[in-house]
Order: structure tokens, then sequence, then C-alpha cells
């Protein structure tokens, strides 16, 4: 099975059953294995009619006592060794399953990675939890097609053959069954595709409105959203389940024609056996055989059906894979050298100027406003910002993003210590190994460059709050935090990283005014001499920058300090000036 640490390869991303055949050429002896031991146990099944017909022509019709318990012994040697047969199997199966299951998983979390902050814009959170909770486990099921699949179509030859010694017209009735399922179950196969794909559409738009539900459920209380909310969540609910209901139909029809069809094949080939026997055309220890080799086609047509059903939902759930797999990262052709020395960042499509050393705020009439300038500032869309006299999507990327930091309130907290989630160890998804266990409250106290960071954003009261301090364990997405505290270890994890330029989009949102002010006054002297960018309509925080930058419809309509903009910008005093005294959200 894959190791933990090895590298899965490069997947085939040319549709959904050239990745599942990428799968099975990944682990090409496991694969051969399950196919010769799924074979080989469904052949050997096929192996008892027979021994059971001789043991009744030669030793029981005869009355050779000798001979029938020596059939006798062989059957039962044969059933031991084809269950000893079947555990391997089994084993094997597995282990091509789980083969296929870790390994999407890498590939999928490793692309995720590749894509990095661009993921989230170029594919919906909902999507990727539906792939990794659901899809992955599917595509690992279909690969059940390389043990009993292969099999199925094994033992269905070597019984064909078997019966054609007996009687070529059981032979072609067993031969016919193959076209007649292939007919019965194609249209099904096909439209449980569609259905399928449907519903994994549905379930990734109602997994995404889990996802928000649960990270702004405090919010939509205080903004008294949630009984919209909720009734949105219901209609998609009910169109969830009313196309689960459709795949079901579909499903049901399948695994039904999986007991079936089989039945059918017992009855017409035993009545057609049953006669040849009456008429002398076969013996008895024949129609034994017959009616046993019917039977043990019993679990290689259920396979087949089975087979046509899981590569049905298989392909689905790898086109998801495939089409996550197919975006790519945006190009990164930079050569050109970074300024040396502190230097303009400059946004043509707003005006915006950062100048080196200052502390400045951004602020619009709405979010996607200034959110839009930031995400040009630290390259995260495509633009035409120049960085002193270069355009920025000119530079190394890694560059960029060492010199030049977004933080905002979105930004992830894996679940490891607090410690940890500060300075960032453990918080990389492409570290090799697992977050390193909390440590004990014995542990080394914070160094002064955390202390400081803590400091600048009200977080020490946060650090003094938790039983074991900065080694206390922290959830994913710090779940264990209110609201306020995630913004404030959030703004303390950017102030430690001490970029050279900080792009902060709303720092202080979710604090009160006491907190905001504080956060409102340490931050200047923890950013002295660093160039650094706000958005914010806060009064608090734009009476202590040194220049507001103030937009209308995404461009530039004036700056200055915040008093002068109050003063003689109506559309900017309308927008800032607010009780600083309401209730916020803490």
């Amino acid at each position: 099975m894959i190791d933990a640490y090895e590298d899965p390869g490069t997947p085939d991303t040319r549709g959904g059953w050239s990745y599942l055949w990428w799968l099975v050429r990944r682990q090409p002896g496991r694969s051969l294995a399950g196919a010769l031991l799924g074979s080989t146990w469904l052949t050997l099944m096929a192996g008892a009619p027979y021994m059971m017909a001789r043991a009744v022509d030669d030793g029981l019709v005869p009355g050779r006592t000798a001979v029938l318990a020596s059939w006798t012994a062989a059957i039962f040697v044969l059933g031991a060794v084809n269950a000893w047969i079947s555990i391997m199997r089994h084993r094997t199966m597995t282990r091509v399953r789980m083969d296929a299951y870790f390994r999407t998983v890498k590939v999928v979390v490793g692309h995720s990675v590749r894509l990095g902050a661009g993921l989230p814009r170029r594919a919906g959170a909902g999507e990727v939890v539906t792939i990794g909770v659901s899809d992955v486990h599917t595509i690992a099921q279909a690969l059940t097609v390389v043990g009993p699949g292969v099999g199925a179509v094994v033992v269905y030859a070597v019984v064909a053959g078997l019966l054609l010694t007996i009687s070529p017209l059981l032979t072609a009735v067993v031969l016919l069954g193959v076209p007649v399922v292939a007919l019965v179950a194609g249209p099904l196969a096909r439209r449980l595709q569609g259905t399928e794909t449907e519903y994994r559409e549905v379930q990734g738009v109602l997994t995404a409105r889990i996802g928000d539900l649960a990270g702004g459920l405090r919010v939509l209380n205080g903004l008294g959203g949630k009984g919209l909310f909720a009734e949105s969540f219901r209609k998609d609910s009910q169109l969830l389940r009313a196309q689960g209901y459709r795949v079901g139909a579909v499903a049901s029809w399948v695994q039904a024609l999986g007991m079936g069809l089989p039945t059918v094949f017992l009855a017409v080939v035993t009545w057609i056996a049953a006669r040849m026997a009456a008429h002398g055309d076969i013996t008895v220890g024949q129609l034994v055989s017959v009616y046993g080799y019917v039977a043990v086609l019993v679990s290689p047509v259920a396979f087949l059906l089975d087979m046509g059903y899981q590569l049905s939902r298989g392909v689905v759930a790898a086109r998801r894979v495939v089409r996550l797999l197919r975006l790519e990262p945006e190009p990164d052709r930079g050569t050109e050298q970074a300024p040396a020395d502190p230097a303009v960042l400059y946004d043509p499509e707003s005006g915006v100027r950062v100048h080196p050393g200052r502390l400045q705020a951004l602020v619009g009439a709405g979010p996607t406003e200034t959110t839009a300038v930031i995400d040009r500032l630290g390259r995260y869309t495509p633009s035409d910002v120049t960085w002193g006299d270069v355009r920025l999507d000119e530079l190394p990327l890694p560059e960029v993003r060492t010199r030049i930091l977004v933080a905002d309130n979105e930004a992830h907290f894996f679940a490891d210590s607090l410690r940890n989630a500060l300075r960032g160890a453990g918080n990389c998804a492409t570290s090799p190994h697992p977050p390193a266990p909390a440590a004990q409250p014995s542990a080394a106290p914070p160094d002064a460059q955390t202390t400081q960071a803590l400091h600048a954003a009200a977080a020490t009261d946060i650090v003094q709050a938790l039983p074991d301090g900065l080694d206390s364990p922290i959830d994913a997405q710090a779940r264990n935090l209110s609201g306020g505290q995630r913004q404030r270890i959030r703004l303390a994890r950017a102030l430690l990283a001490n970029p050279e330029i900080l792009l902060a989009v709303e720092p202080t949102s979710a604090l009160d005014a006491h907190t905001e002010s504080l956060v409102a006054e340490r931050l200047r002297g923890a950013r002295e001499g660093r160039t650094t960018l706000l958005t914010t309509t806060s009064p608090l925080m734009l009476a202590r920058v040194d220049e507001v930058i103030y937009l209308v419809d995404g461009k530039v309509a004036a700056t200055g300090t915040h008093e002068e903009l109050l003063e003689y910008a109506s559309g900017y005093r309308a927008l800032v000036a607010r009780d600083t005294e309401e209730e916020v959200v803490r």
C-alpha cells in the first residue's frame, strides 16, 4: 500500500476512465495478484460441480464406496483451498482499494497545495470537501473490478467450456446471457452516471452551505439572517433528497437485476437440462453438474452487474477529481529583480499608492472594492500593479510571497498548538511531517518576538486564559476560540511574520471598541519602519494611520488624514461617522 511519504505519481487527467486505469497501473503487481486470485477463486467454485458429477456417476450410481469417498475428500480439500484463496483475494483487494484511496487523497491534497490561494477562487469549498469525503471512497470501490470483476469474466468462459462438453445447447444459452445483461444493464448504467453526476453537483453545493453555516452562524444571528439561510438550506437539502431518490431508483434496478438475471439463468438452464436428462441425452451426474455450474454463475453475473454499477459511480467521482486536477496554478514567469530598497506599490486600476514605511488605510463603500485592490496588490489576481519600476507579475512569485503578505479574516488555522499556529509550524500543507503533539505546561515560554506580536494584537489575555498557554491545543480553524479571538491571533501571526509589506483586510472588524482601540494604539509601534496598508472603516483605526485612501467605485477619490477627509469629503464622512460605542460581537 502507498506509503504516507511516497510520491503518488503523476495522474492521468485525460478523463475519468483514464484516471481509474492510472490507479490500476500504479500498483501492477497487486492488481495482477487480485485478478489472478479472483479468477482462481471463482474458477475453483466451478470445480465442485464437476467433482460432484464424477462422484455421482463414478461412485454413487455404480455403488463404489471408495470412489465416492475419494471424490468427497477431493471436494472437501477443494473447499478448504478455495477458502484460503478467498481470504487472500479479500486481503489483496482491500489493499488495492486502500492504495487507490490514499493515492487519490495525496494527489488531491498535493494539487490543492500547488494551487494555493488560487484554489478558493477556482473551485468551491463544497466541491473539494465532497471529493475528500465521498468521491475518493467511491473511486476506491470502483477498483473492485480488478479482482472479482476479472474473475467473473474468466469463470464465465470456463463454465461455458465445461458446459460445451455436456451440451452445445446449454452452452449457447449461457453465452447468450452476456449480451442480454449488456442490453438490459447498459442503459441503466448510463442513466445512473447522469443521475449520479447531478447528485454530486447538488451535494457539493449543499456541503458548501454547511461550511458557510458552521463558520458564520454567529454573524447570521447578529444580522438576523438565520431564517433566510435556513430556508435556502432547506430548499437545497430537499433538492438533494429528490435527486438521491432518483439515483436510488436507478441503483435499485441495477441491484435487482444482479439477483434476478442469475435466477432466470438458473431456471432456464435447469429446465433444459432436466428435459435432456429425462430423454436420456445426459446422465444424472451431468444434470447435477449443470445445476452446480449455473448456481456458480450466480456470483459472476452478480459481480458483472455490480462491476457496472461501481464503475458507473466511480467514473463520475473520477471525473470530479480530474476536473480539480486540471486546474493549473497561475503561471509564474517572473524573472525580474525585486526592488532592493523600499519602493512604492502602485495599482494603476484604482490609483492606490502604498508608500514605503507608512501606515495607510484603504476605505471603500463596500468590502468588494477594497478586497479587489488588496488582491491585485498582493498578486492574487492578474493586474498591472508595479513595485517600484517593475511590474509585480514579472517578479518570481516566491519572492513576492516572502516580502508581501496579505492577511485576511479567512486565513486558515490547522489543528495544532497555539504556539505552532502563530509560528506557522505544522500549518504548512506541504510539510511531510505531521504536527508535533502539544507540549506540556513546562514547555518553553514565549520568545520576545512572540510576546511583542501578541501584545500589539491585544491577544496576551487569550494566551493567559488558555490552560496551557501557548501550548494549548487549537482546533481546526480555531473553532475553540471566539470570532474576536481568532481575529487577534491572525493579526498576531501576521505581525510575527514581519513582512516588508503587510496588506491587512479588516483586521479589527470583530473586536469591541476597547480592544480595537488597544490594537490601533499598538499597531504603529509594531510596524515602525515597515509598509502597512489596512482596509477598514473604523474611526478608531483611521484616526491613527498616516494616510487614508478613500475609494469611490473602485477608484481613488481622495487621500489625506482622517480629520482632513472628515472635513471636506462628505461621502467619506457619511461612511465612517458611526457610533463607535455600538455593540460589536467579540
